[in-house]
This record gives C-alpha cells, sequence and structure tokens, in this order.
C-alpha cells in the first residue's frame, strides 16, 4: 500500500473534518450530524420503537451521490448540492472525483474536507465505482473472487476508504459483496467474504468509522437475510452496519420497502433511494417506479436514524443537474406527507420477486449499479 493511502497520518486532521449542515445552512430543517467518526445510536428493535406519531417525525438528512454527477468535477458537484440544500453528499471514491489510487491522496482529502466545511456538507464514503480497480471488469475485483491477491486489493480500496473517511468525518463506508464467481460454491463465497472483510472492519473499528454492507441484487449478499447471515458468521461486529438501499427493498425483499426499514433499523448505518419497480433492478427518478414514498420516510424518520440518506440515480449521470434539482424537493414534499400518516400497523408483503439473490434482465443486472 503506497504512503499517501495513510491519510491518517496527519496528527491534525480532524481540524479539517466538515462541520455539519445544521450549522452552516440556513435551511430551517437541518439537524445534527452525528459527529465525525461515532455510529449512529442504535433504536430499540421493538415494534413500537419503529412507530412515531403523525406530526412528530424529526426531519431527516437528504444527499446525492457523486456518480450520479459524473460529469461534473467535484468541487462543482459539492457547490451544486449545496446550493439545491442538499444536507451532504454521497462520495464515491472514482478516477473523476477523490481518486484512492492517485498520488497525494492525503492532500487531496484534506482540499475536499475544507471545501465540505465550507460548504456544510455532511458525507458518507461509496466504494461502488465501476472501474477504478480494473478497467475491464466492471466491479473487479471482488471480495469473492478466487485470486488472494485480488481479494486483497478490493480489502487495500476499502482500508484506503475508512482513512478517507476518517478524515473527512464521513458517517459511514458504503461496500458490498460481488457476484459469486463462475466456478465457485456459495459456502466458499461466504467464506472469502467473511475473511476478506476482517482486517477491513478492525480498521474501521480504530476509526470509529461503520462498515455499512449493502445487499445488492444478484450478489452473494442480496437481502436483509444475507445481511445477517454475515453478522453472525463474523460474530456481531460493533462496526458492521447496513446499507440500506430503498430500491433494493421494492426489487426483491418480502417485506414493503418501509417495513424494511423497520426490521433493518437496529443495524442501519446508511441509505441511499430511489424509484424502482417489482423484480427489475433498475434505478429510476422519483415517480418512475412504484415505491410509495410518504410511508417509507416515515419509517426512516421514526428509527430515529441521522446519517444521510442518499439519493442514487449513476444512470442518469447526463442529465445529473436536473435530477438533482428535481429529487431533492419530491423527497421534502413526501416527508411532509409522511408526517400526516397514522402510526405504521401490520407489516405489508409484497408480491413474489425473483428468486433469492438472483439478477433481473434488466442491464443493470447482477452488478452494482
Amino acid at each position: 500500500m503506497s504512503a499517501d493511502a495513510h491519510v491518517h497520518a496527519d496528527a491534525d486532521r480532524h481540524a479539517d473534518a466538515p462541520k455539519s449542515r445544521a450549522t452552516a445552512s440556513p435551511t430551517p430543517d437541518a439537524q445534527p450530524a452525528t459527529p465525525p467518526g461515532a455510529a449512529p445510536a442504535q433504536p430499540d428493535s421493538s415494534p413500537s420503537a419503529s412507530l412515531a406519531q403523525p406530526g412528530a417525525l424529526p426531519p431527516l438528512r437528504f444527499g446525492y451521490g457523486t456518480n450520479g454527477l459524473a460529469d461534473l468535477r467535484l468541487d462543482d458537484a459539492l457547490g451544486l448540492l449545496a446550493d439545491l440544500g442538499y444536507h451532504g453528499v454521497g462520495l464515491t471514491l472514482d478516477h473523476m472525483h477523490l481518486d484512492p489510487l492517485a498520488p497525494d491522496l492525503a492532500a487531496r482529502t484534506r482540499r475536499v474536507a475544507h471545501r465540505l466545511n465550507a460548504l456544510g456538507l455532511g458525507v458518507t464514503i461509496e466504494t461502488g465505482a465501476r472501474y477504478v480497480l480494473d478497467p475491464r471488469r466492471k466491479h473487479g475485483p471482488s471480495l469473492l473472487d478466487p485470486d488472494p491477491d485480488d481479494r486483497a486489493r478490493r480489502a487495500d480500496l476499502l482500508l484506503r476508504a475508512v482513512r478517507v473517511a476518517a478524515d473527512l468525518g464521513a458517517h459511514a463506508v458504503h461496500c458490498f459483496s460481488g457476484v459469486v464467481p463462475e466456478g465457485t460454491d456459495r459456502d466458499t463465497a461466504w467464506k472469502r467474504l467473511a475473511e476478506t472483510l476482517t482486517p477491513v472492519l478492525d480498521a474501521a473499528a480504530s476509526e470509529g468509522i461503520p462498515l455499512a454492507v449493502e445487499p445488492e441484487p444478484g450478489h452473494l449478499l442480496a437481502t436483509l437475510a444475507d445481511f445477517h447471515h454475515l453478522r453472525r458468521a463474523l460474530g456481531d461486529p460493533e462496526p458492521l452496519g447496513l446499507t440500506l438501499d430503498i430500491g433494493h427493498c421494492q426489487c426483491l425483499e418480502p417485506l414493503s420497502p418501509a417495513e424494511c426499514v423497520r426490521a433493518a433499523a437496529p443495524w442501519l448505518r446508511h441509505v441511499q433511494i430511489e424509484d424502482m419497480r417489482r423484480g427489475v433492478h433498475e434505478h429510476l427518478p422519483f415517480g418512475d417506479g412504484e415505491i410509495d414514498f410518504p410511508p417509507v420516510l416515515a419509517a426512516l424518520a421514526a428509527t430515529g436514524y441521522q446519517g444521510l440518506t442518499v439519493v442514487e440515480l449513476p444512470r442518469h449521470s447526463h442529465a445529473g443537474p436536473h435530477f438533482a434539482a428535481h429529487s431533492l424537493p419530491f423527497l421534502r414534499h413526501a416527508e411532509r406527507t409522511a408526517a400526516t400518516l397514522p402510526p405504521a400497523t401490520a407489516p405489508a408483503l409484497q408480491q413474489a420477486a425473483p428468486p433469492h439473490g438472483a439478477p433481473s434482465a434488466t442491464p443493470e443486472g447482477s452488478s452494482t449499479r
């Protein structure tokens, strides 16, 4: 690992961490962010703790993912999101936005920290860049690859992400398992995943940054049940948390997206949001899919979650500023509607989804975004 990856070596690094938007934004609904390096408080997992009275829901903190603004320079993307009123950004480490493999990562990270601080934006670190490690294999290599050196390259990227997250005061680092390689049985794949993630979890614990694993359609870890399988296999380590993608819940979970939020509440460390249709893994702008968002946002607010809820529209990056401008008003309207809803009742089951972990036939298929 190159020396520039050790961003955390600077003794004064946290002086550069961004302030929460609560102190820097003029928006009246801003809330204090989780302190840098601290995991969000775990809510009571009982059903009663997931219910809130109408009108009593705390405001959510919305962000937008830079993988949906790939045609913009990072400084311009951050300025756009601040001007639009977002509370933060889901920052994907990629060649165009804070390249984790280019020289002088420590210095570049400090500049981004100052920019976030000046704009009052919170941040989470995303690791779903398509070709950052391999120019020929989308999301390759993965944590499941047969070659241990390839698995180590993915683990190294996650270690760099943890250090960058610590220096930026991010509330979590996102990651995913990867697709089971051809010729690999699932038991072997689970063993590789647990072994390769262990040093990353150790680093996350040292830095006080939650590692938030995302269930991804078509991957080994595709559902909430799969997340719990990994959690038990690892011995339920404290830094291991969950990235919940609301669209993925609509795509293949047996429960409705709102019930998924309630079920995930004790482990929730990061949230991605977009519209989607049942059984089709395609990230859609709000209103183009099937999700009823007010109950989802009501459930999310009722958990007390105060990390970022990040809009995830990577395949709409060609019109990123347009979709960023239209997404936040949609979410704020849905949030206001959520405050008028009665308390949740029984879980709502969805119609049958594709087989467990199966990729859809859409272009997004079995790979992350």
